[in-house]
């Protein structure tokens, strides 16, 4: 089981640098940012851009992995970011990780002008852009057309420092995103099922991801391949425990043992932000961060 943190992208540089170099001395396998334009309770607040605080962050660290969790079809194109995960990877030595989702219907979702897609749209072009910007990534020079996303031409000379590409971690429930979680992902991504976050028990949520890893088990026989091939991550605070873990290593441990049973090999934790869903004790985080790992392995 590997920790790894979220570091939410509301720090201006000179204060931000310092939270993410902790995160490294801390020992955490990777540290996410989320690749939102703004987020929920945060709209009106500091937020910054994610792909710039990832190569900020890749220049002050030399261990840490690095990654979106995650990054949509909401405001990006296949081409340009294949061009920006590129020149980030080659940055950081080969220390990123592309966690993508389909998008939601959050601010992002019409702050380009369009009206918000529809749940079946969104799946409709996160089947497009996947298989697109794995190309992008793997090839010298694409030429595809789509329905909603097309290359001409595209160059990505020299590709990615990690090959044959980036890895991606493909966050799906459904089952379409599922699909191309089994046939294009490296790791697959969840945060339990939203509909149990309100009224629902810890003990609901641990049979839904059940259920979610069944079905990802399924879609990954439907393409010929194992489930033990992709790692399983789990971005915490989103189900009904919501952050009853973090308050202390041994709830933590517990938690995360009880996830490991069903199969996931990463748990993510959001550093602490204060007056916020993530106002969890600075002290605790650190001593879930530097002892919980020796307990769960």
């Amino acid at each position: 089981m590997r920790l790894s943190t979220v570091i939410l992208p509301i720090h201006r540089w000179a204060e931000g640098q310092k939270i993410w170099q902790r995160a490294e001395d801390l020992g955490f396998h990777t540290a996410y940012t989320y690749d939102h334009l703004s987020w929920r309770s945060f709209r009106d607040r500091t937020w910054f851009g994610a792909l710039p605080t990832l190569t900020a962050a890749a220049t002050a660290t030399s261990r840490l992995r690095l990654g979106t969790l995650v990054t949509s079809p909401n405001f990006r194109h296949p081409v340009t970011l294949a061009k920006e995960l590129i020149s980030l990877d080659d940055i950081s030595g080969g220390r990123i990780t592309l966690g993508i989702g389909a998008g939601g219907s959050g601010f992002d979702a019409t702050a380009l002008g369009q009206e918000a897609w529809t749940p079946r749209e969104r799946a409709d072009r996160f089947g497009e852009f996947v298989p697109l910007l794995d190309r992008l990534l793997t090839e010298d020079a694409v030429t595809q057309q789509g329905t909603h996303y097309s290359a001409v031409e595209a160059r990505n000379i020299p590709g990615c420092v990690q090959r044959p590409r980036l890895p991606f971690a493909v966050a799906a429930t459904g089952p379409r995103g599922l699909k191309v979680a089994a046939r294009y992902g490296q790791a697959w991504v969840t945060t339990g099922d939203p509909k149990l976050y309100e009224t629902g028990t810890p003990e609901q949520s641990v049979g839904a991801l059940r259920e979610q890893s069944r079905k990802l088990a399924a879609a990954c026989e439907e393409v010929g391949r194992d489930i033990s091939e992709l790692d399983r991550i789990l971005l915490t605070g989103f189900t009904p425990d919501r952050n009853a873990p973090m308050q202390s290593v041994d709830a933590f441990v517990e938690f995360a043992g009880r996830h490991a049973e069903l199969g996931f090999t990463e748990i993510a934790i959001h550093a602490p932000i204060p007056d916020s869903d993530f106002d969890i004790d600075p002290a605790v985080y650190e001593r879930i961060a530097t002892e919980a790992p020796a307990q769960l392995s």
